[in-house]
């Protein structure tokens, strides 16, 4: 018979390591809700992923949904890039268990296809759209159902007269984001939510910290 060797006595080396410094107060933000999830307002932070199937075929996305739900996500992020993703938007949203979002690039008519399936948010930027009477088409029907909207700046595709006087920065991040969000504000539209991606933390975290200074709109951050 192995005897197994004693076990050592605790070193006390943990009670040597310094603390980590206590996490900064969170800032006040409005609640916005995603179906049944809430999103800022002091509730809990929420974890979204997206899918990666062509959203036409509804079968696989909803598949892939399902797992993305038993993995833990909360909201699911679903691109509806033409007229097959928006036809299928109503029975993916049928077999869906999370509140579902409909990613839209610049046709207003896939926002409304969304929006008329029962999902629960849009990310849209209105700015892209160009339409005025379409951006306020959009913003009615989402403000009706009670469908927030989320606001995606990229640093990578600032728009060129922003990138003139900001060039690719914190800043001009901020800017684009603040000029999607006067649109819906003018539109007495406040469910908000703002996301900033840049290529690096030190961007990100900068666009962040300037926008917290100067909106009350919860936050997505898309890693």
């Amino acid at each position: 018979m192995t005897e197994l060797p004693p076990v050592p006595e605790w070193s006390g080396v943990a009670e040597r390591v310094p603390a980590p410094p206590p996490l900064p107060p969170r800032r006040k933000t409005l609640p916005v809700k995603v179906g049944s999830v809430t999103i800022g307002g002091g509730a809990p932070v929420s974890v979204q992923s997206m899918t990666t199937t062509k959203t036409d075929d509804w079968a696989a996305t909803l598949e892939q949904v399902h797992q993305l739900a038993e993995a833990g996500c909360e909201i699911v992020r679903i691109s509806v890039p033409d007229q097959k993703a928006a036809d299928a938007c109503k029975k993916i949203k049928q077999g869906a268990r999370v509140p579902l979002v409909a990613d839209i690039h610049f046709d207003h008519r896939f926002a409304l296809a969304a929006i008329d399936a029962g999902w629960d948010k849009l990310r849209l930027n209105p700015g892209n759209i160009r339409d005025p009477q379409k951006v306020r088409e959009v913003v009615s029907a989402a403000k009706d159902r009670g469908m927030p909207i989320r606001i995606g700046v990229n640093l990578g595709s600032l728009a060129p007269d922003i990138i003139a006087r900001y060039g690719r920065t914190p800043a001009g991040m901020v800017e684009s984001a603040l000029r999607h969000i006067r649109i819906l504000e003018e539109l007495d539209f406040r469910d908000i939510v703002v996301s900033l991606k840049a290529h690096d933390v030190r961007s990100t975290v900068a666009a962040y910290r300037q926008m917290a200074d100067l909106v009350d709109y919860p936050f997505h951050l898309g890693i």
